[in-house]
C-alpha cells in the first residue's frame, strides 16, 4: 500500500558515520521515516539528490552570537542564518559575549526568549561557570543549559571572569552532582598574562608577538589543569578549540586513565596556519592562536585517526572597528567562520571521501549530539531522528566571496579561498530553511533543545 510522504530525497549519496551509501531518504512529520535503496512511496515534495551528498545537519556546539546585549557584533538573526547557509541546523550559543552573560537562570531564559523569536534553526544554550556563581548552577541546569563554560584565562569580557584552580574544582564537583558537562577554554591564565607583559616590555605588539605570547606549552598546561580537575571530581569535561596535536595527545592519555573528557577542534585549526596570521592579520586572530603548518597537518592526522571528538566553529565576530589596530594585542580575538568553515572541510576531505566523510559526519553531527544529550533526535540521517540535513554539491572549483556572507559583518578569513563543494540546501525538521545561500520565507522558527542527562 502506497503512502504519501512529506518529502523524499532521491538518489543521493547519504553520508553517515559508518560510511556512504546511495539511497533515498523519506521524511514525514518532520522526521526521517525511511532510508532505503529505493522508496516506492510518493511525496508532496521531491529533491533530486543525484550526484550530490546528503549530509547530516551540522550541530555546532560552539558559537558566539552575542545577543542580547551585543547584537551589533552579530545577533540571533544573522548568526543562525549564516550557520544555516553553511549546512548547520543546530547551534549551542556560549554564555558570553552576550550581556548579561548566561551565568544564572534569569539571563539564560532571557537569551532563550530572544532566540525563540529570531533563530531560523534549533539551538541549545551554554551556562557559565565563573567565580561566585556556584549557587546558580542548579538553576542553570533546571533552565535547560546544555552545559557550563569556564575560562582558565581572561575571556576578554569583564562580566565573564576566569576561574582559578579552586573555583574550577569546586564548580566541576557541583556540575558532576548536577549531571552537567563543563567546557573549558584551556590556556593557563597567569602564563598568558606574564608572557604578554614580556612581549610588551620588549616593545613588541605585532601578530608574531601575540602568537609568541600564547605558545603551545600554555595550552597544554591549561588542558592538564582541566583534566586533573575532572579526574578529581568525576565531572564530564569538554576541552574546546584544541589547536595542536600535543593537546590531543594529553586528552587521549587522560581518556586512557578513565577521565570522562572529549576534545573539540575548529575548522580554522585544520584550514589555516600561523602563516595566514602573518599574511592576513586581524581576521585570523584567535586564542589559542593558529599554529605552524606542521601542527596544522598534524591536526588532520589526529582527525583522520578518530582522535578528535567534535568540531565546532567558535564563530566569534566583532564590528570592523574592533578588528583594526596597530597593536595586535588590542584587536578582538575571534574568527568569524560558521558559514564557510564546514564547507571548506568537506572540500579538503574530497580526495579521501570514503575515509574522511564518515569522520566528518561524526565530528560535525553524531558525536556532538551524543556527547551533549541530544542523540535521541539529532545528529544522524536515521529513522526516527529529526529530518535535519543539507544537500552538498561537488564542484570543480569555486571562489568564496565576501558578498555571500549572511553574517552582520562581512569579515571572514575564508573570503577569496577556493572550494570544491557548495552547500545547496539546508533542511530542518523536514522544512527547507536555506536554499542557494538565501533563507526561505515562511520557514519555522528554531526550537530550544534541552539535553537528556
Amino acid at each position: 500500500m502506497s503512502t504519501t510522504l512529506d518529502l523524499i530525497v532521491r538518489g543521493g549519496e547519504v553520508v553517515t558515520p559508518k560510511g556512504l551509501r546511495r539511497a533515498d531518504v523519506g521524511v514525514a512529520d518532520g522526521r526521517f521515516v525511511q532510508v532505503a535503496a529505493e522508496i516506492g512511496d510518493s511525496a508532496k515534495e521531491t529533491i533530486d539528490g543525484s550526484g550530490k551528498w546528503v549530509f547530516p545537519g551540522i550541530v555546532d556546539a560552539h558559537v558566539h552570537f552575542n545577543e542580547p546585549g551585543r547584537a551589533e557584533w552579530e545577533g540571533l538573526t544573522s548568526g543562525p542564518a549564516a550557520l544555516c547557509a553553511g549546512g548547520g541546523t543546530v547551534f549551542f550559543d556560549m554564555p558570553l559575549n552576550s550581556e548579561p552573560p548566561s551565568i544564572n537562570a534569569d539571563a539564560l531564559n532571557r537569551k532563550r526568549a530572544v532566540a525563540e523569536k529570531k533563530s531560523c534553526i534549533d539551538f541549545a544554550l551554554w551556562g557559565g561557570l565563573v567565580p561566585g556563581n556556584l549557587d546558580a548552577l542548579e538553576g542553570l541546569r533546571d533552565a535547560g543549559a546544555v552545559g557550563l563554560k569556564a575560562f582558565l584565562c581572561a575571556s576578554g569580557i569583564d562580566s565573564f571572569p576566569a576561574v582559578d584552580d579552586l573555583t574550577l574544582r569546586e564548580g566541576m564537583k557541583r556540575a558532576a552532582e548536577l549531571g552537567m558537562i563543563v567546557a573549558v577554554h584551556a590556556e593557563d591564565g597567569p602564563s598568558v598574562a606574564r608572557l604578554t607583559a614580556e612581549q610588551r616590555e620588549r616593545g613588541r605588539n605585532d601578530a608574531r608577538a601575540f602568537m609568541d605570547s600564547r605558545p603551545v606549552e600554555i595550552e597544554l598546561a591549561g588542558i592538564r589543569t582541566a583534566v586533573d580537575a575532572a579526574a578529581l571530581t568525576g565531572c564530564a569535561l569538554h576541552i574546546v578549540h584544541v589547536s595542536c596535536p600535543e593537546g590531543i595527545a594529553v586528552i587521549n592519555e587522560a581518556k586512557g586513565r578513565g577521565v570522562n573528557v572529549s576534545a573539540e577542534t575548529c575548522p580554522h585549526y585544520l584550514l589555516l596556519s600561523e602563516d595566514d596570521v602573518l599574511r592576513f592579520g586581524a581576521p585570523t586572530k584567535c586564542a589559542p592562536p593558529l599554529r605552524d603548518e606542521s601542527r596544522r597537518r598534524g591536526m588532520w592526522r589526529e582527525f583522520s585517526e578518530g582522535a578528535v571528538d567534535t568540531v565546532g566553529s567558535d564563530h566569534s565576530p566583532a564590528p570592523p572597528e574592533m578588528k583594526t589596530s596597530e597593536d595586535f594585542f588590542e584587536i578582538w580575538g575571534g574568527i568569524a567562520g560558521c558559514q564557510h568553515g564546514y564547507e571548506l572541510l568537506i572540500s579538503e576531505a574530497r580526495p579521501r571521501i570514503d575515509e574522511l566523510f564518515p569522520r566528518l559526519a561524526a565530528v560535525l553531527a553524531a558525536n556532538v549530539a551524543k556527547r551533549f544529550g541530544l542523540a535521541a533526535t539529532k545528529g544522524e540521517i536515521a529513522e526516527g531522528r529529526d529530518a535535519d540535513f543539507c544537500i552538498i554539491e561537488p564542484v570543480e572549483e569555486r571562489t568564496i566571496e565576501a558578498s555571500e556572507l549572511l553574517t552582520r559583518h562581512r569579515i571572514s578569513p575564508y573570503a577569496g579561498r577556493r572550494s570544491r563543494a557548495r552547500i545547496l540546501q539546508t533542511v530542518l525538521r523536514g522544512m527547507t530553511v536555506c536554499s542557494s545561500g538565501k533563507l526561505t520565507e515562511g520557514a519555522p522558527r528554531g526550537q530550544f533543545l534541552v539535553p537528556k542527562r
